[in-house]
């Protein structure tokens, strides 16, 4: 793990829009603001993490736009269990 890495991913444009498209499907009102709440937390995690590192030493130009490097699911997959749950509204019985 690198604080650099770290930093690189968490600055990094396309990976910051894949985060925010990830917060806008599970539901949040306001995805932008979800996403800086839970791009260093994402991150951090240790397989986007080593998934960054080893595009940037492999000198992929896109590293954090690249479904290649990090995938969709890995992003879900860290996004989901830090954004807080939405609940449906009961429906209301008919009268």
């Amino acid at each position: 793990m690198s604080y650099n890495t770290i930093f690189a991913c968490a600055h990094d444009r396309a990976f910051m829009a894949r985060v925010e498209s990830a917060c806008a499907q599970e539901g949040e009102e306001n995805p932008n603001a979800s996403m800086f709440k839970v791009i260093y937390p994402v991150s951090v995690a240790a397989d986007v993490e080593a998934a960054y590192a080893s595009a940037v030493a492999a000198e992929n130009p896109n590293p954090g736009g690249d479904e290649s490097v990090i995938t969709d699911q890995m992003i879900l997959s860290h996004v989901q269990p830090l954004l807080p749950v939405q609940f449906e509204p009961e429906p209301t019985p008919p009268a």
